[in-house]
Parts: C-alpha cells; structure tokens; sequence
C-alpha cells in the first residue's frame, strides 16, 4: 500500500490533490502537511501533521514515522509574494526543496516538485516556448524554479532519486482563494463576475500567459507519477498547459454566462512586469509524448465549471 506525504497540503494545489489521493489510495495512505492547521477536509479527513519544511530534522521523522514510500513537495512562496520578500523565498522555496530532496534520498521514496512557467524569462521564446530552452528568470521565484529544476536533476542523476516535476502554468480553482500568485486575476475574476458582475484586473489587457484548470493539473500529478519511469527523457520540468489567454478572453467567455459583466484595469507594475517576463505560450509535446499528457478542460468549459461551481460553493456556505 502507497504511504505518500505532501508538504503544503492546505495551498491551492495541495487541497485538492490530498483529498484526489486519498480518494485513489484510501485516506490512511496520505499524510498532508503544513506550517498551520485549519478546520477543513484536509485536517479532518485522514493524517494531518504540523510541518515547517524548513526543519529538516522534523521533516525527517515524519517522514519515518509514517514509513512513506513518495514524497510530494507543494510547500513554496509564490511569485508575488516571493519578489516582495526574496530572502524569505529563498530560505522557504531552496532550503525546503534540499530537506525534502534529502528524505527521498536516504527513504528511497518516490518524488514530485512542481516548477512553473516562472523559470523562463525576458529572453525565452514566448511563443510556443519549447520544453528545453533558454532560462534565465528575473525573479526570485523564477530562480527558485531553475534553481530547483537543476537540483532534482542532480538528485536523480547522482543518487537514483526518483524525481519528477510538471512546470505549471497558472492554475484556477474553485476550491481555494488566490495564494499570492501573478495569475490569480483569472481566479479573482470568476469570483468578482459572480458576485459583483465587475472586476479591475492587476493584468493589463492582451498580456497572455499559460492557465490549467486544478483538475487538470491534478490528474497531470498523478499520471506522471505513475508512467513509466523508463520513458521520462525530461523527467523534472515537463512544459504543462491548456489555455493561453489574456484578461479580456476570460471576460469574454464569463459574458457568455453572465452578459453584463464589466472588466476594467489598474495595473500593478511589479506583478505585470512579472507577467510579461512569462511566455504566451508553451510546448506541451515532451509531455504527451513521454506520458500521454491531455488536458480535458479548455477556456469555454472551464469557465462554465467554475462559475456553476463557485455559485453550488456559495449556496452550500449560506
């Protein structure tokens, strides 16, 4: 039977992917994680523990109480949030990373890290961007991300760690707030049309980037952790995604349920700087290839989800 610990199991990633997990291998079999504890299904539904993934020794005996076999490290400061305080980034995002890398090196277990689209730069292609390429990121976080793609590469390379890693776009979701990401306008959005009909988006108009939908991702999760690992060329950092848009093409597509939605802007320069250092669009195709990658969600279907979702959300919290 799997025994899979997640770090940053309450973040927007993590919610969903503990409660899909323990729905795939039984809710003993997870053992979510994180800096706080919060009244949720996460806590309440199957093995919960406090964790700072800054402590490794902690991080250690956890994981050898519980006699994991996979290790899936969520626990990170987003892109906003990072660039306002970078040290903090590094210690949380790089000294986090080598702790858990280190567990799955001396356990021998399975191991997934999520990079981003934030590990390419001004100077990657952005259109198409291909899986390998130019990165030289100028943001902390996008350090922290080429930083940690090459580190797991390492850890695969010199001690037979068996890492795998998915780049993200950015990713919406019903389920959690916004975490202080540059793409969470999009989330932002859906939410303000259902509840205001208007929102000011921190995006200025035609700024394209990459977007998943969190079921998507999810699913992408575990079916990399479950292809072959003989067929993983790239292994760490595959390019993921479904949509490419821009805040007027979600705005759009939510006027098709909501006609009278207004969107307006008030740029952030340090988050728009973030966004138009990102790629417009990326290459999937190492993923497909490599593990059958395909999303089932596009930006007219995801938006019809959300909104039905956030609305069904909203009904059962009153």
């Amino acid at each position: 039977m799997k025994k899979i610990l997640v770090t940053g199991a309450l973040g927007q990633i993590g919610s969903e992917l503990v409660m899909k997990l323990r729905q795939e291998y039984g809710d003993a079999s997870v053992v979510a994680t994180d800096v706080r504890k919060q009244d949720c299904e996460v806590v309440h539904s199957g093995p919960f523990e406090i964790l700072d993934v800054q402590n490794a020794g902690h991080f250690a005996s956890l994981a050898k109480e519980y006699n994991v076999d996979t290790v899936i490290h969520l626990a990170a400061l987003l892109s906003a949030k990072a660039e306002a305080n970078p040290q903090l980034a590094w210690n949380i995002n790089m000294g986090g990373l080598v702790n858990a890398l280190e567990v799955a090196r001396e356990m021998n277990t399975q191991f997934f890290t999520p990079s981003s689209i934030g590990a390419f730069g001004p100077g990657t292609p952005k259109d198409q961007t291909p899986q390998d390429t130019i990165q030289r990121p100028n943001t902390m976080y996008g350090v922290n991300k080429v930083s940690g793609e090459l580190l797991c590469d390492y850890y695969y390379e010199k001690f037979g760690v068996d890492t795998r890693g998915l780049r993200f776009p950015g990713l919406i979701s019903y389920v959690t707030k916004p975490g202080g990401g540059t793409t969470d306008y999009a989330v932002e959005m859906y939410y303000e049309a259902k509840e205001k009909r208007a929102y000011t988006s921190y995006i200025g108009a035609g700024t394209y980037m990459d977007m998943m939908y969190m079921p998507d991702a999810i699913q992408a999760i575990i079916q990399l952790m479950e292809a072959d690992s003989s067929r993983l060329v790239h292994r760490n950092a595959f390019n993921v995604s479904a949509i490419s848009a821009a805040p007027e093409d979600f705005a759009e597509a939510i006027r098709h349920h909501i006609p009278d939605f207004q969107l307006t802007y008030d740029v952030d320069p340090a988050r728009q700087a973030i966004a138009e250092s990102w790629p417009d669009s990326i290459d999937c195709r190492a993923a497909k290839d490599e593990w059958g990658f395909k999303p089932n969600y596009d930006l007219q279907t995801m938006t019809k989800d959300m909104l039905e979702k956030i609305s069904l959300k909203a009904t059962n919290e009153a």
